[in-house]
């Protein structure tokens, strides 16, 4: 299986480390790893604030980049629900405009092959153990594209499960939002202030030292609101759990 790492943007320029886990955590089970250096912005974030058409280009970008990969993976729920629903709906678009099938036709091959790390581990690889290592104590906030968009349900669960030394405390009110949601923290500052404090309350609630997540931009808001609340908490990809062994601990 040739798999491609698609990193995005948030990962790559303020979170590079959990792009090194996700290459440790798949070359440890077997899976080679390429990284294709002409990937850019998939265009969430100019979609999600209205700019379609500008997106298109971006998106064939994306499809031309990747389309000779057998799997596409992520360590964002965001921007892998950029590709597996936003795509299509763009494609959708474009010939409800009397634009015909072109885009579609392009971004269909990569739109089916895309998937958020905690998928490809469970659902196309088949395991759930990975030969973890992380003693401490975990609670899990499944962000809301993870969620709601791609149905990621128990899957980083049942990975977080089988690491050898973690305790899982469960989250009150995991299933709520907490506050990012890209320009919303910009346009709503104070509510998404409020629900992000909400988010660290709950999550402090449990005496975890670590919240961790299957999506960057939210934890790093999350991460902020945290340190402004001085709470101790950290927090942490999913990635760099996983990619955790004895030999090569996490910090």
């Amino acid at each position: 299986m040739r798999v491609a790492l698609f990193l995005t943007c948030v990962n790559d320029t303020l979170h590079p480390d959990t792009g090194r886990a996700v290459v440790k955590l798949l070359t440890r089970l077997g899976v080679d790893v390429d990284f294709p250096e002409a990937q850019t912005c998939c265009g969430q974030a100019h979609y999600n604030t209205g700019y379609r058409h500008e997106t298109e280009p971006m998106a064939r970008h994306f499809a031309d980049v990747f389309r000779d990969h057998d799997a596409i993976v992520t360590p964002s729920g965001s921007c892998g629900a950029m590709v597996r629903e936003l795509y299509p709906r763009m494609g959708e678009r474009a010939r409800s405009e009397g634009r015909g099938d072109g885009l579609a036709t392009v971004l269909a091959p990569v739109v089916q092959k895309t998937y958020e790390l905690t998928e490809f581990l469970v659902d196309v690889l088949g395991v759930t153990d990975v030969g973890a290592y992380y003693p401490h104590r975990v609670t899990y906030h499944p962000t809301c594209h993870g969620l709601r968009s791609l149905g990621l349900g128990e899957r980083p669960l049942r990975l977080l499960r089988a690491v050898k030394g973690l305790e899982l405390l469960e989250l009150p009110g995991a299933d709520e939002c907490c506050g990012f949601g890209g320009t919303f923290a910009l346009k709503n500052a104070d509510v998404s202030a409020a629900m992000g404090a909400d988010k660290v309350r709950n999550a402090e609630a449990t005496g975890a030292e670590v919240l961790c997540a299957a999506d960057n931009s939210c934890l790093m808001h999350i991460g902020g609101t945290m340190t402004r609340l001085r709470t101790g908490m950290r927090p942490v990809h999913i990635a760099e759990i996983l990619a955790s062994t004895e030999e090569d601990p996490a910090v």
